[in-house]
């Protein structure tokens, strides 16, 4: 088993910057990816961005240039970096982790933290 546990939500205006992180511990070893996914309201959830094992990391068009993933193995964190906050990232952001690749970008991880709410509004 695996726990998770997100915290770094916000409310920010437009054009400010948060950073997500999301606590792991457990049996880590078994997973080989993790991510963030995010839904809106009123929107489908979406896979924010990845990170494997070997440290590859994959954004969505979305947030490309604007975010970065990052692992801290020191402190059992992986973080989500935003900036040029919109609107439209307005959303309850999800760490998740699982085995597979597929299933964190299909939004069927194993694993997913409680949740962290982003708003941004001026």
């Amino acid at each position: 088993q695996v726990q998770l546990v997100d915290s770094g939500g916000d409310s920010v205006q437009p054009g400010g910057s948060l950073r997500l992180s999301c606590t792991y511990s457990g049996d880590i070893l078994s997973i080989q990816v993790m991510g963030w996914l995010r839904q809106g309201p009123g929107e489908q959830r979406e896979t924010v961005a990845t990170i494997t094992s070997g440290d590859f990391t994959n954004y969505v068009d979305s947030v490309k240039g604007r975010s970065t993933m990052s692992t801290d193995n020191a402190k059992n964190t992986v973080n989500l970096q935003m900036n040029s906050l919109r609107p439209e990232d307005t959303a309850v952001y999800f760490c998740a982790a699982s085995t597979t690749y597929n299933a964190v970008v299909t939004g069927t991880p194993r694993y997913w933290g409680q949740g962290t709410q982003v708003t941004v509004s001026s």
